[in-house]
């Protein structure tokens, strides 16, 4: 027996690539935007209602914070909450005044803080990288203190990624010789 091919009448053709016209001056009114990948310190010292004040990015693992520094009465504020509300635990807020402790002004200045990304601890590292960046801007002479103790080097150690094949980033299945 002859077998019957049957043939639809209305299948979808294959895609075309259809040329569209865009006005020449539609081309030039989008200029090429350059990004910079360096990491950058954002640094304002401005004089206004608040007094001069100086403005620092910190970061640890994926945490980043903006820290803005005014002079004052020794005030932290952190994502509009008191530091004692958002960082519970002594040791977070320690790592938070390290960089206000050791230049003796904890007293002096009013530290304003918008932080996001990361855990708590990796929060309160880049706080202290931020607010340590903002004290240099304030003032220079303050960078070889900051430098000896160490507070002003960014540490770049991050989680490394899962590899295919494995349970974590190094750790192998089980081995079994039978």
């Amino acid at each position: 027996m002859p077998t019957k091919t049957t043939v639809k009448p209305h299948a979808k053709p294959a895609h075309k690539k259809v040329a569209t016209k865009v006005p020449v001056k539609a081309l030039k009114a989008s200029p090429v935007k350059k990004v910079e990948v360096e990491e950058k310190v954002v640094v304002e010292k401005m004089a206004g209602k608040s007094g001069s004040f100086s403005r620092a990015v910190g970061r640890r693992k994926c945490a980043s914070a903006r820290v803005r520094i005014t002079a004052g009465s020794g005030k932290v504020t952190i994502n509009g909450q008191d530091i004692k509300k958002y960082f519970p635990y002594f040791d977070w807020q320690e790592n938070v005044m390290a960089p206000l402790k050791a230049l003796a002004k904890d007293k002096d200045l009013d530290v304003s803080i918008k932080v996001s990304g990361g855990g708590k601890h990796g929060q309160s590292e880049a706080i202290r990288h931020g607010i340590s960046r903002a004290l240099v801007l304030w003032n220079e002479d303050f960078k070889k203190t900051l430098r000896s103790i160490g507070l002003l080097t960014r540490d770049a150690r991050v989680k490394e990624r899962k590899k295919f094949g494995l349970k974590r980033a190094r750790r192998a299945p089980q081995w079994s010789k039978r």
